[in-house]
């Protein structure tokens, strides 16, 4: 149990930047074995994995907790485990949530990858592994900027460790309805998102959505030869296939009328990083017009992510009766899931051709946002920023992914300060093969978490 609380520290009282970067040092390589602890353990929430490996992970996230100084208990509201723990700061110190996820993205094709996407590997300063970044080392940046304090922890804590985000987190609006009392806080640091660059750190101002949905077209009651009714007749594929190609115009841009389109932050992303990030083809043209901030960050994008036919092996001389796509949409600041849903439906009813059979189904959606990054909380996150990284100026940056509970926290907690921080860089390869993570930037961001939580104390 956490010792009685002592009387809020004044600002002379608090450690300084050089003191707080010292005890972060001698942290960081016992936060770095713990970091490897958990990469070790395979927690996927997805359908079809064994999910007694959450049930392992969030007990290792309690115990961590627990070893903090905090009191922390496994929770659930349906879904996978989550993890609360809290611990009191002085009389009158302001609270801070701390949130992370240690559930995984699956591993995927283990061919793609260069070692065991289970056991953590370090090559060229870079630590491998399936969740080494996103998100078990958010994690650890709280556990590690909280063991730097000691027992003279500047303010009230409660730490929120979510064991289903990479599937959904179908369960999170249930858990902060009913924990919403331990949850309540003056800042939430959700430490789930990247930095600009190597050695540019950066705030999350705003994030797209997303919505997933499926659209099927048919067109005959069963298969039929090819060579006796293949002309006057058409096949479900190529229906699905002219279908699909009208949801872009011949730029590129998304041609569904109804979608919010909004302008980014004024940063420069040269196309070349860009292709580089996303492993584009040599000879392959990006889509879309204007700055590519924008069209990753604060307008709408969509893509065909599977389609439902018979395989080329399986393929007879046969007409196709139905076929099925799936479609996502990632959904800019302002607009929302079921809106966009039914301009996608209706932009497909008034494109199928030749009277096909057309049927949609909505898998899913999560929110876009965009947050309110002034005053005096978030310049004291820029501050830690500046002095974590030795004086380059933080910048704030979109995502162009979704991390659909941030509109779940804005709503349950309006008066909180939100702040979306990450250990993430251009180079992470977040759900894809050979995640890894920058081992001297994550330094950074455990210097910078403890930074904040001293300059957020030093408000009061």
């Amino acid at each position: 149990m956490p010792s009685p609380a002592a009387p809020h520290p004044s600002p002379a009282t608090l450690p300084t930047d050089e003191q707080l970067r010292a005890a972060v040092a001698r942290e960081i390589p016992g936060a770095r074995a713990d970091l490897e602890r958990l990469v070790r353990i395979p927690g996927v929430a997805y359908d079809g994995f064994d999910h007694q490996h959450l049930e392992h992970s969030a007990t290792a996230v309690a115990d961590l907790l627990r070893g903090c100084g905090l009191t922390a208990e496994v929770v659930r509201a349906g879904g996978q485990p989550a993890v609360i723990g809290h611990r009191a700061g002085p009389p009158g110190a302001p609270t801070v949530l701390l949130y992370a996820h240690h559930d995984v993205q699956p591993a995927g094709d283990p061919r793609l990858w260069d070692s065991d996407p289970f056991e953590p590997v370090e090559r060229d300063g870079r630590l491998y592994g399936r969740g080494a970044a996103d998100d078990k080392a958010g994690l650890m940046a709280h556990v590690a900027a909280l063991r730097a304090f000691g027992p003279d922890l500047p303010v009230s804590v409660v730490v929120f460790v979510e064991g289903e985000e990479e599937y959904g987190s179908a369960s999170l609006p249930d858990l902060v309805a009913g924990h919403r009392e331990r949850l309540n806080a003056d800042v939430i640091v959700i430490a789930d998102s990247g930095n600009w660059d190597v050695g540019v750190p950066a705030l999350t101002t705003s994030l797209r959505g997303v919505m997933n949905c499926f659209v099927r077209v048919r067109v005959l009651r069963q298969a039929v030869h090819s060579g006796m009714f293949g002309g006057p007749v058409p096949d479900a594929l190529t229906v699905l296939s002219r279908l699909l190609g009208t949801l872009h115009d011949a730029a590129g841009d998304p041609a569904v009328a109804g979608l919010a389109a909004g302008s980014a932050a004024p940063l420069d992303l040269p196309e070349e990083r860009l292709r580089a990030e996303a492993g584009v083809l040599d000879g392959v043209r990006l889509i879309g017009t204007g700055r590519l901030v924008d069209r990753i960050w604060t307008r709408p994008a969509i893509n065909v992510l599977g389609v439902d036919a018979p395989t080329t092996r399986e393929a007879a001389n046969a007409l196709v009766p139905e076929a099925t796509a799936k479609l996502s949409v990632r959904l800019a600041p302002g607009d929302d899931p079921r809106r966009a849903y039914e301009a996608l439906c209706a932009h497909l009813r008034a494109h199928v051709d030749w009277g096909a059979e057309v049927s949609f189904r909505y898998e899913g959606g999560g929110a876009p946002c965009r947050i309110d990054a002034s005053g005096p909380r978030h310049d004291a996150a820029r501050a830690a920023f500046r002095a974590a990284w030795d004086g380059t100026e933080p910048v704030d940056i979109g995502v162009g992914g979704s991390i659909p509970f941030i509109a779940t926290f804005q709503e349950a907690f309006p008066d909180a300060a939100i702040l979306v921080t990450g250990v993430e860089d251009p180079h992470t390869n977040a759900h894809g093969p050979n995640e890894s993570l920058h081992l001297g930037e994550f330094a950074r961001v455990c210097l910078a978490e403890a930074l904040l939580l001293r300059n957020v104390a030093a408000l009061c």
